[in-house]
């Protein structure tokens, strides 16, 4: 890997390049040749079973960027070839051919992604750092083709569109849209400025990535002394003996700086020392004054977004960003984060008013902490609705969980889910599974599950599309992944994890239903390829069915008998379901509003520390709870701009849950297959093609209402105090 970056050249040339380079010697011949095998098969259609699958056997990290060399070039010759044609522009010529193109370019980057968040070696580093900038340079390229804008302009303006269906339109409009935002309109020398500043914020992205990733793999707790474990399940004590295996550090147990490991721990240690301790590590995560330190890269990303927002013709970052959004500005977010804030806070107070007596009647003199509130909480919990979360847990197998998925889906829209052996993965841990559209046999994608967290991975639990699903060229079918990050058991025993992590399972699992359900023609508006403040939406309504008596009974079985959990348990669970609702909401807010104002402030210089500590001040932030994300570790925000002035999506996608699951309980239940269609037809299964409020109006009927999420949090009685 080092030998190719002492020739940077090599690296720049295409794999067309690299075949006519002359080579001194047989031995450098062979090198050549291996190159030019190892890009084909990074660029060649995928084939196989289930039509065609990604070759992850024959990945070689150094043919990863050659092959991106060639893909770029070949897609820059698809482009030329649309805007030279002499035919009057029209939505064929130009709207279609453009869905045509980039083939062989996505297919090597699906890899390459899979590699920047799964793969993330030293090795694969500086492929990620040569890359990045590259890409950004090669999209601009392209969104501000002034040519290639006059014909989709030419096209926009013209009596053709409206004899379009409203897909093709809404593809127009989308190009049309995404260009603008993108500078097309811009002169010459402001382009070019745009560019450059998206290729340094690529840049910057991957440093704030790389060191985030390094703080979580590099740093952690040694604990020698058995002792120290106090109050920590068998199976979790476990996991981070087999932590320790993996350090080398064989004989002691390892608290990994990830939220997997991290929030168990806080929430069931009885040492209150090593709680604090571990919680700093983990807060601390790219502010710890070292090499991997992100304080200095936040006001440089800040700064180029600002000047970039300026010369798009907006005010703010926050502006441009939402121009597109179902939120539309950076004031209506403000207002549904506001709205819910103030009666969540409210909640805090109570919940830690009563953690603060637990404390005081259990003759611990403390004052409750950040590193208190999960252990006090479940003992809250426990008190007040008699129920453990370890002893949840033990109904809660990972295999079951995975089960229970599958039914939801089959229930609610149809779809049978079979693993299958046949095609290769990335990782020994990846299962694969095609998916069958049971009312007519189709299979419709394939579901990869990546379970476990390792190095190189980056933490928390997502959805990629490998493949999207489309018609033009197809029909083509979709491959989805789930990607999460347990801790891996010892062999042979069931991995156990907890309610919310139960429930992150249901969310991704939405993320990739939205994926395979889509019926599309195009793949620019296909499966999750919606505004960040939708498409959050399916994978949020998912969640709503992990607690439904269906699910419970037939896949919540003990981890030893094998019995269902009780009935009497159930009951517990959702007795207890707004439990603690006060800190899940403040903590994701906190960050929602601290990511909104902060890209509101424009051009002026950011210090992340002082920032972060007024601006929380200002909002009235329980000193007890710390942001979900804090900034020098927000990597939905500064590792890429997909979630920047955007994280207020989740809140706004749970109204939409909220009040879309109220459909559901309004009729026959969860499992209401007249509402199940309606779902199908109106949200899974449209991907981009409507606008996502009309979509919304066309399953629900009218616009969303906030009552059910403050009802579901249990903050409607605050709400009219």
């Amino acid at each position: 890997m080092k030998s190719m970056f002492k020739n940077p050249f090599l690296w720049g040339l295409t794999a067309f390049q690299i075949v006519h380079i002359s080579c001194n010697s047989k031995q450098e011949d062979k090198k050549m040749e291996q190159t030019n095998t190892g890009v084909s098969i990074l660029m060649n259609e995928w084939t196989g079973k289930h039509n065609g699958v990604p070759p992850f056997n024959q990945v070689k990290i150094q043919d990863i960027v050659p092959a991106e060399e060639a893909a770029i070039t070949l897609n820059r010759n698809e482009i030329k070839k649309i805007t030279s044609n002499s035919e009057p522009p029209s939505f064929k010529n130009t709207l279609e051919a453009l869905e045509r193109c980039g083939h062989e370019r996505k297919r090597v980057e699906a890899i390459y992604y899979v590699w920047q968040s799964s793969m993330n070696t030293k090795e694969f580093g500086p492929v990620e750092e040569y890359m990045e900038p590259r890409i950004a340079g090669f999209y601009d390229s392209i969104m501000q083709n002034a040519e290639l804008f006059k014909r989709i302009e030419t096209v926009y303006n013209s009596e053709e569109k409206s004899k379009l269906n409203p897909e093709q339109q809404r593809l127009l409009s989308k190009y049309y849209t995404n260009m603008v935002l993108a500078g097309a309109q811009l002169n010459e020398s402001e382009k070019s400025r745009v560019t450059e500043i998206n290729q340094k914020l690529a840049a910057l992205f991957t440093k704030f990535n790389q060191h985030q990733l390094a703080d979580e793999n590099d740093k952690f707790i040694e604990v020698t002394n058995q002792s120290d474990l106090a109050g920590l399940a068998p199976d979790f004590i476990s996991s981070l003996s087999g932590n320790a295996e993996k350090k080398g550090k064989k004989g002691t147990w390892l608290i990994t700086n990830t939220r997997s490991c991290i929030e168990p721990f806080l929430t069931t240690s009885q040492n209150r020392a090593l709680r604090e301790k571990a919680w700093r590590m983990f807060i601390k995560r790219g502010d710890n004054g070292d090499a991997n330190d992100n304080n200095s890269l936040i006001p440089e990303i800040l700064q180029l977004r600002a000047e970039r927002a300026q010369l798009l013709g907006y005010p703010t970052h926050a502006h441009w960003r939402l121009a597109d959004k179902m939120a539309k500005t950076p004031d209506n977010a403000l207002s549904l984060l506001h709205q819910v804030w103030e009666p969540a806070v409210e909640r805090v107070h109570e919940e830690v008013k009563d953690m603060q007596q637990m404390a005081d009647k259990e003759g611990v003199k403390i004052k409750i902490e950040p590193w208190d509130y999960r252990y006090y909480a479940e003992k809250v919990r426990k008190a007040k609705y008699d129920i453990d979360e370890n002893e949840v847990k033990q109904y809660l197998q990972l295999e079951n969980i995975c089960k229970a998925l599958f039914f939801t889906a089959d229930q609610v829209f149809g779809l049978s889910f079979e693993q299958i052996t046949d095609v290769p993965v990335f990782h020994e841990d990846v299962s694969v599974y095609k998916v069958i559209q049971k009312a007519n046999g189709q299979q419709i994608g394939l579901w990869y599950f990546d379970p476990y967290a390792r190095e190189g991975k980056r933490s928390g639990a997502w959805m990629t599309a490998y493949r999207e699903q489309e018609k033009l060229s197809g029909p083509v079918t979709t491959i989805v992944s789930n990607n999460c990050n347990f801790i891996k058991g010892a062999p042979g025993e069931p991995v156990l994890i907890s309610w919310d992590d139960a429930s992150t399972m249901f969310h991704e699992f939405g993320h990739a239903l939205h994926g395979l359900n889509s019926n599309v023609t195009y793949p620019l508006l296909s499966g999750t390829n919606t505004a960040t403040d939708y498409v959050e939406f399916p994978s949020q309504i998912m969640e709503r069915w992990l607690s439904t008596p269906e699910v419970l009974n037939k896949f919540a079985l003990h981890y030893k008998t094998g019995n269902p959990i009780p009935k009497e348990l159930i009951t517990k669970i959702q007795n207890a379901s707004k439990f603690n609702s006060g800190f899940s909401t403040v903590e994701t807010l906190a960050s929602a509003l601290v990511d909104m104002y902060l890209h509101l402030e424009g051009d002026k210089k950011i210090n992340p520390k002082i920032y972060e500590k007024e601006m929380l001040a200002k909002l009235k932030m329980p000193h007890e709870i710390v942001m979900r994300h804090r900034l020098p570790a927000f990597g939905h925000i500064f590792s890429s701009d997909a979630y920047s002035a955007g994280y207020y999506s989740y809140c706004w996608s749970d109204v939409l849950s909220a009040d879309a699951y109220s459909a559901f309980t309004e009729a026959k239940g969860p499992y209401d297959k007249e509402i199940a269609k309606k779902l199908y037809d109106n949200i899974f299964s449209v991907g981009g093609t409507i606008d996502e409020a009309e979509a919304y109006r066309r399953f629900r009927g009218r616009a969303p209402k906030v009552d059910a999420l403050m009802e579901d949090k249990g903050f409607e009685t605050l709400k009219k105090k």
